[in-house]
């Protein structure tokens, strides 16, 4: 039981953060797109990111809500915030010549070395939620094997 209420609660928080980070990207999208367009990347990549990362963050959040996809959505949580540890890190070892912050609300207070760690402290958190995950559904067969047994 104390597995399924931490899954529950590892969940939620993932949700509740790329909620969060989609939904402040929209509320204020002038402000998202030109940080976006200044970027240094390329501009056809910018705009790429514009329209696809709040629309990817909201549909990794509902495939979070559903048992039958869940664990897909934790997969795919880790490899985006894996994505943005990457891109801080490069921006930490000075691969850039400028970066603005791109980040929304309260997130965009933390200086680089926080936002690293907090990103990577959500990854290691959805990490755990797919061992606990695992552990419980190959629990639950078992369970279920037995019956049928």
């Amino acid at each position: 039981m104390k597995k399924e209420v931490l899954i529950e609660v590892i969940t939620a928080l993932m949700i509740l953060l790329f909620l969060y980070a989609s939904f402040s990207k929209l509320v204020n999208i002038s402000a998202f797109v030109h940080s976006m367009q200044n970027q240094p990347f390329p501009k056809w990549f910018a705009t790429l990111i514009i329209w696809t990362l709040p629309a990817t963050e909201i549909a990794v959040s509902a495939m979070l809500v559903f048992e039958k996809t869940r664990l897909l959505g934790f997969y795919l949580f880790i490899g985006l915030m894996s994505a943005f540890s990457l891109y801080i890190g490069a921006i930490l070892l000075h691969f850039f010549p400028y970066v603005p912050c791109t980040c929304g609300g309260v997130i965009q207070l933390l200086g680089w070395w926080q936002h690293l760690v907090f990103n990577l402290a959500f990854v290691f958190l959805a990490a755990f939620g797919i061992y606990c995950l695992k552990t419980t559904q190959s629990v639950i067969k078992s369970k279920l094997h037995g019956l049928s047994n």
